[in-house]
């Protein structure tokens, strides 16, 4: 099953699980949508032009649920929140990366775009692995390779966020 949310016993309960897209440090929010593109808001049309950049074919290889993993400073330049649209919007559940730049992590927060830094984890899996994201619970697995890193736990107030799918609206 590709990226997933539930409830659980303790209220609101979220994993995210896809196959990995791997991308290396200092991926900007111009890699991520390219300023050309920023006259919209639609999510769909930013969609069509996600990490284009850097990856030319990536959104006709995203499939709903998938998850990028990342190196350092994920996410850094302006300020833009075309950019987790972006992502969110053309399939991707969930960010890993060892670091974000602080403005898209919360930008990637307020429009429902769970972003989890680690980077032991970040350096161990692989494009192509299959993991899964427990954001309260504070887990990433590599279900590939069997191995599973410990994350901060989400707050309830993500958790809510998140699952409401953007802080206003």
């Amino acid at each position: 099953m590709a990226g997933y949310r539930r409830r659980g016993p303790a209220g609101i309960y979220m994993k995210y699980r896809g196959k990995v897209h791997k991308f290396g440090d200092d991926i900007n929010t111009d890699d991520i949508i390219p300023a050309k593109y920023l006259h919209t808001h639609d999510p769909a049309e930013l969609a069509g032009h996600c990490m284009e950049h850097v990856d030319k074919g990536f959104v006709k290889k995203v499939k709903p649920g998938d998850i990028i993993v990342a190196g350092r400073h994920f996410g850094c330049g302006s300020s833009r929140e075309h950019a987790p649209i972006a992502i969110k919007a053309c399939g991707i559940s969930c960010i890993v990366a060892e670091s974000f730049a602080r403005i898209f992590y919360r930008n990637a927060i307020n429009t429902g775009l769970p972003v989890v830094s680690s980077g032991e984890a970040s350096g161990f899996i692989k494009k192509g692995d299959m993991v899964e994201v427990d954001t309260q619970k504070g887990s990433i697995r590599d279900i590939s390779k069997r191995k599973t890193f410990k994350i901060e736990a989400y707050p309830d107030f993500i958790q809510k966020i998140i699952k409401k799918g953007k802080l206003l609206g």
